[in-house]
């Protein structure tokens, strides 16, 4: 939730009948936002249009549930009023079964709207960029890194989202050394954000000779992309420098220098050390738009090394490796002899390996995403 005079753990110690009358000011905000949303003066100010559109979508959520929930609710008392009352059998009948439904509904709505209480993560909504490095383990490393690639690929087609690549380094024996991708879609970092970590594979590399098992490893970054307005750059300050992007692509590739290099001074305000970031984008044939993808790349890595220490806060509070976006924790192993996937933040194992790596990844998401959810419950004290 975004609005300032909502605490949602006021609800701490509330009993469990009094939740609609922690609702009260929902609705009213909810129209407040709809208004402002439409005012031509909130459009004109980026900034907090944006930040009035998320909470309005918000808030919608919220307003739906809550006026479920007071339907049931008065729907309850009105059977039960039946109940005292009714001497009829049939319209007992009636209220006896409007009753129960009433009642075995309102506790899983119950917990949906003290989930929607409990301030999410503000970047959850944000369009994400996807990078994925091969780990220890060669030029097996590098394959499996270009496995991951096609499983998010595959992933990502499939919930609708854009998925395209920036930049790429491939491996020697194929695969790759790194890959940089945006994946464009409706709350993409909130969901893609649970694959940051280190992921393990254990199988018999197309290498290797004596059919030994080997362990490789892969690293996935997942960052929220950033948007224009949160990141101020000098573009006087930016070095660009065109070159002939590589690969496939015929006569167009060799001789039209459609690749960018863009370098930037960047003071890290942590440290106060000037840095200088280079970016490269070789993704289209045409340089103007490999320029402006070069630029939105470094907004998202200027923005996710300022707001470190806020993601560190974040993750010590959590006190949890769920979705911390820690990038050096083993999450996942992947392994192929006994046809295995095991998640080692919520030791679940799946043995539909070949799924997995065709991109059907969404049921070990869903269960990240429900014990992400009941920590954040049991921290709410809600």
């Amino acid at each position: 939730m975004a609005f300032s005079s909502y605490n949602p753990l006021t609800l701490s110690h509330m009993p469990e009948k009094s939740i609609l009358d922690n609702l009260d000011g929902i609705e009213s905000r909810f129209e407040e936002v709809s208004t402002l949303i439409t005012d031509p003066a909130v459009i004109a100010d980026m900034k907090r249009y944006v930040h009035l559109t998320r909470e309005y979508k918000d808030l919608q959520k919220l307003v739906a549930l809550t006026r479920r929930y007071r339907q049931l609710s008065d729907d309850a008392a009105e059977a039960r009023s039946l109940l005292e009352t009714e001497s009829d059998a049939d319209m007992r009948e009636m209220a006896r079964l409007q009753l129960e439904q009433s009642l075995a509904e309102m506790p899983g709505l119950e917990e949906q709207i003290k989930l929607q209480l409990i301030p999410a993560d503000p970047e959850d909504a944000r369009n994400a960029v996807l990078e994925i490095r091969a780990g220890t383990g060669g030029d097996e490393a590098a394959i499996f890194a270009g496995d991951l690639f096609k499983m998010y690929q595959r992933y990502c087609e499939s919930r609708g989202w854009q998925f395209a690549v920036t930049s790429f380094t491939e491996g020697a024996a194929g695969g790759f050394k790194e890959v940089v991708v945006a994946v464009t879609g409706e709350g993409v970092y909130g969901i893609l954000k649970y694959e940051s970590g280190v992921h393990r594979v254990q199988r018999v590399p197309a290498t290797e000779t004596q059919g030994r098992i080997h362990t490789s490893a892969a690293t996935v970054a997942v960052l929220p992309e950033a948007e224009p307005f949160d990141v101020e750059i000098n573009e006087g300050l930016i070095n660009w420098d065109t070159f002939r992007s590589g690969g496939a692509g015929g006569q167009n590739v060799n001789k039209v220098e459609s690749g960018v290099r863009l370098r930037y001074p960047w003071r890290n305000p942590n440290t106060g050390v000037t840095e200088e970031i280079l970016i490269e984008c070789t993704e289209t044939r045409d340089q103007p738009k490999n320029k402006e993808r070069a630029l939105s790349r470094l907004r998202t890595f200027i923005y996710d090394r300022e707001h470190q220490k806020y993601v560190d806060d974040i993750a010590s509070r959590r006190r949890t490796m769920v979705s911390t976006g820690d990038r050096s924790a083993k999450i996942r192993t992947y392994n192929y002899p006994q046809g295995r996937v095991t998640d080692h933040r919520i030791n679940f194992t799946l043995y539909n390996l070949a799924a997995f790596m065709d991109g059907d990844i969404q049921p070990v998401i869903d269960r990240l995403i429900v014990a992400e959810n009941a920590f954040r419950l049991q921290s709410a004290e809600l």
